[in-house]
């Protein structure tokens, strides 16, 4: 049986190397993030939550958690449970709505969310010192161009 080859599109050269080198940073820059966040009992997604928290300065629904931090509330609602298990954030009541619950940082968010803090600024010394030879806002603007 004579089987002519398949064509396929050209998937070679140096836009394939760079968009592949794009993808490898990425996880590099994710995997450390998440080892370095780990050592202090956090995943990425809980010191998400907790920052979003704490910058907030006030307790916030859970609505308006999801969109802060832009997934679903059914995620949310999950990691607020996860968070309050530890006793990092702790569920209320709103003073103005009974049916609506809020989620407030605890102490020990506070405490967790800022050595959370401290070894995300870690991971991003160690990046821009490995790029500190680069031209930082073509690097920037060249990233942000990707939609």
């Amino acid at each position: 049986m004579n089987r002519s080859p398949i064509r396929q599109p050209a998937f070679a050269g140096p836009d394939r190397e760079l968009m592949f080198s794009l993808i490898n940073g990425a996880r590099t820059v994710e995997q450390r993030l998440e080892a370095a966040l780990a050592g202090v009992g956090l995943s990425m997604a809980k010191f998400g939550a907790l920052t979003h928290l704490v910058e907030a300065g006030e307790p916030l629904t859970l609505g308006e958690c999801a969109d802060r931090m832009t997934c679903v509330r059914s995620n949310i609602t999950q990691l607020m449970g996860r968070l309050e298990a530890e006793g990092l954030v702790a569920r209320i009541e709103d003073p103005k709505d009974r049916r609506t619950v809020r989620a407030e940082v605890t102490r020990a968010g506070l405490e967790r969310q800022a050595a959370g803090a401290k070894a995300v600024a870690i991971v991003q010394a160690g990046l821009a010192k490995t790029l500190k030879s680069m031209d930082r806002g073509t690097l920037q603007r060249a990233l942000a161009a990707i939609k």
